[in-house]
């Protein structure tokens, strides 16, 4: 009997687990743990074998793992949760032959090739180039930016931390927002704008410009108030849209993206129709001197569930990916 690989998707609130076939994609038994009820993730890969009935005969010899935090030598340390562990002592406590760790957002980039067609919405049509690097962005609790390009014999994943560049606003309402935000922050960066929290922080600015009290205290709220009809709310909607493009526009332009942009993440799936009625695309677009270079470059929002499992399942027998 073929054992089954483990992939895992790790993120600051919840640790998703799946089995995969080796040489497959298609994730399996895949289960969401709170990782608030594990003192760390040897426990919580326990559990989880145990609730989809592994025993140890038959456990996973293999593994890859992604982790929203930075990925450097044995030591991982969450960013958002409790968890800190060794690599070597993880695999020695599980029993696996072999153990991979990947920044979550690098598995996101490398799920996109095995994205089904009916989980792609297009927003901006244009055409693919072969063999140029698309670029792979999507704001969630942050503002993860990075790309894929298609080596000889492996998708390569291209590691940036482009949410981290700086805020440049475009017309008189950017500038006064940026004000504001610069006051707060000294620097701004655009994941500051870019991210559930920046959405809330967004709509805020806007109440203090309009000298109005704010009434939401969520990003949830804001976006049930956008479609409600309240005016700042749907301001906030529409800008937050807009600098995406203008910032989406800027990192197409910087890592070459010809084969395509790919927005991914936990907010855009539920603005699809938010998408249309903003200036995403004109901001997308309007590059100057490259606005020709950019109107090509396809744009689609990814809304499969599960991205960052494909991709670890992806990088598991991936070369590229150490």
């Amino acid at each position: 009997m073929t054992r089954p690989a483990l992939i895992g998707d790790i993120g600051g609130t919840n640790a998703r687990f799946a089995l995969v076939t080796p040489g497959e994609h298609v994730p399996r038994e895949i289960l969401a743990l709170p990782c608030a009820d594990y003192p760390g993730l040897v426990e919580a890969v326990r559990d989880y074998l145990e609730r989809v009935g592994l025993a140890a005969e038959v456990a996973p010899r293999e593994a890859c793992l992604a982790f929203a935090c930075p990925i450097g030598d044995d030591r991982v340390t969450m960013t958002n949760n409790h968890w800190s562990f060794s690599r070597r002592d993880v695999q020695a406590a599980l029993g696996l032959e072999r153990l991979k760790v990947i920044n979550d957002f690098t598995a996101q980039a490398l799920g996109v090739p095995h994205v089904a067609a009916d989980e792609l919405v297009e927003i901006h049509p244009g055409v693919a180039r072969e063999h140029a690097a698309c670029l792979v962005i999507g704001p969630g609790t942050g503002l993860g930016v990075g790309g894929i390009f298609p080596g000889r014999h492996a998708w390569i994943p291209l590691p940036t931390e482009g949410g981290h560049v700086t805020f440049a606003p475009t017309d008189e309402r950017e500038q006064n927002l940026l004000r504001h935000f610069r006051n707060r922050y000294g620097r701004v960066s655009v994941e500051r704008i870019l991210c559930g929290q920046g959405l809330l922080d967004l709509y805020l600015a806007h109440c203090s410009l309009k000298g109005a009290n704010p009434g939401c205290r969520t990003p949830a709220e804001v976006t049930a108030a956008a479609a409600s009809g309240d005016g700042i709310a749907r301001d906030t909607l529409l800008r937050f849209l807009k600098i995406l493009g203008d910032v989406c526009g800027d990192a197409a332009l910087t890592m070459g993206a010809r084969g395509g942009v790919f927005l991914c993440g936990g907010i855009l799936p539920r603005l699809l129709d938010w998408l249309p009625q903003s200036r995403f695309v004109e901001a997308f677009t309007a590059k100057g001197r490259m606005s020709d270079y950019t109107r090509t470059i396809p744009v689609r929002v990814v809304t499969a569930p599960w991205p960052g499992l494909l991709g670890a399942a992806e990088a598991l027998h991936n070369e590229e990916v150490e």
